[in-house]
């Protein structure tokens, strides 16, 4: 059967979101991702998911590791996969300056020191039940679990989509979360990963390369490009980070222009600054044969697990991620 994800970030309730779940697993998802950003606590979803559910791998894309403590990460992620029988992966990640501080109140320094010392920090607890630790952005004295985990050994995932961070991937994950990839994202990525592992004498075959995919399904294919239109323009206008990836992705007077316009406060003309190109090149959109064909050229690019991740707000949020499961779901592909 054809490996295949769902992504739920924003939307949907966290009731309806278990719901999606449950309903990913009856058509073959291989795994289920919920994002933490102004949605529900991701963790108590993924556990309510994990009750529900027999089969489907249920993982976070991603947990920030500036809005939790390292222990208090490692104490969700075990927790996941105790309740799971072991079918949890964890995603981590820096998230974004623009952000952490504003939102959370938390500095935001030294990303990829601070992924690197939340990795070992998780993986020692988790695995040893106890962590002392002295690093350049973590320091804790002395942390223990009151209980021992069934599940020792936790896939760790990380998100990147710059070298930097591709090369953490390569160096200390299981698996590396992209989003908005091309069909020439996977080449690159898996070369990076490749020689960032052989330089601290990992295998880079066992390193998974999944991606986040904007997705949207519609009769119509401009009806569904237009549906991610929204989405795209607010990633390229709020987040310099991921203005930075368009720009490199080969729409770097786009991503200007809607960063200008984003920054003038003006969003309906940073969203007339997306084109169909951008999101065709980044996206899965149109109609449910043209999403299944989408899927299957990322997955011949060199992408191990193609994830979708639907853009809907608002009260039929619900119904449109239900009509991308089911259009993309394996088990429509026969």
């Amino acid at each position: 059967m054809s490996r295949i994800g769902i992504a739920i970030s924003g939307g949907p309730n966290p009731a309806e979101i278990v719901d999606l779940v449950v309903l990913a697993e009856s058509l073959g998802y291989e795994s289920a991702w919920v994002a933490e950003g102004h949605g529900g606590d991701q963790f108590a979803i993924l556990a309510a998911c994990a009750m529900r559910t027999s089969r489907i791998l249920l993982g976070t894309a991603i947990s920030s590791v500036y809005v939790r403590s390292a222990p208090t990460i490692a104490m969700a992620a075990s927790s996941v996969a105790d309740l799971s029988g072991g079918r949890f992966i964890l995603g981590l990640g820096s998230s974004h300056k623009a952000q952490v501080g504003p939102e959370h109140g938390v500095a935001y320094t030294k990303p990829l020191t601070r992924t690197r010392e939340t990795v070992e920090i998780v993986r020692t607890l988790i695995r040893e039940g106890q962590v002392r630790f002295e690093g350049e952005t973590i320091r804790i004295e002395n942390f223990d679990l009151w209980y021992a985990p069934r599940n020792r050994d936790v896939p760790l995932y990380l998100s990147a989509v710059f070298p930097k961070g591709i090369a953490l991937c390569g160096e200390v994950a299981d698996g590396i979360i992209l989003t908005r990839s091309t069909l020439d994202t996977a080449a690159t990525v898996r070369s990076q990963l490749a020689d960032a592992a052989r330089s601290v004498g990992r295998d880079p075959g066992k390193i998974e390369i999944t991606t986040l995919l904007p997705t949207s399904v519609a009769d119509d294919r401009g009806a569904a490009l237009a549906a991610l239109r929204p989405g795209l323009a607010f990633y390229c206008g709020f987040f310099p980070r991921y203005n930075k990836l368009m720009a490199e992705h080969g729409f770097a007077a786009e991503a200007a222009a809607i960063a200008e316009a984003w920054q003038r406060g003006d969003r309906a003309a940073g969203e007339r600054f997306v084109t169909d190109a951008m999101i065709d090149a980044t996206s899965i959109a149109g109609t449910p044969e043209q999403c299944r064909a989408r899927v299957e050229a990322y997955r011949q690019s060199g992408i191990d697990v193609p994830i979708l991740s639907p853009y809907a707000r608002g009260a039929d949020a619900k119904a449109r991620f239900e009509a991308a499961i089911r259009a993309c779901a394996p088990s429509a592909s026969r």
